[in-house]
C-alpha cells in the first residue's frame, strides 16, 4: 500500500486478491478507481472502494476526470502514487 497527499487530497493505492484500487479522499468526499488484479481490464469508477460501479473507462485519464468530478476538484490536482501510474489500458 502507498499513500500520497497534495493540496488536501489523499490518494491511497493498494492491491487485493482481485483488484488494484486507487482511492481518493478530500473534504469528506471520496472516489475510487478499480482495475482487475492482472491490470488489463477497464477501469471502474466508484464512489468508494466497496461502492457500486458508476462508470467504466479504458483510459486512466478519463477515470481520473470522473474521480476528480466526484471530489469537486480539478483532475490535475489529484496526486497519483507511483504504483498506480500504469493503471488503464
Amino acid at each position: 500500500m502507498s499513500t500520497v497527499e497534495a493540496d488536501g487530497i489523499t490518494a491511497t493505492y493498494r492491491e487485493t486478491d482481485t483488484e488494484r484500487l486507487l482511492e481518493f479522499a478530500a473534504d469528506g468526499r471520496t472516489a475510487a478507481i478499480a482495475q482487475n488484479a492482472e491490470g488489463y481490464a477497464m477501469l471502474k469508477v466508484r464512489p468508494t472502494a466497496a461502492g457500486d460501479e458508476l462508470e467504466r473507462y479504458y483510459g486512466f485519464d478519463m477515470a481520473l476526470d470522473h474521480a476528480a468530478e466526484l471530489l469537486g476538484v480539478e483532475p490535475a490536482a489529484l496526486p497519483i502514487p507511483e504504483a498506480a501510474e500504469d493503471m488503464g489500458m
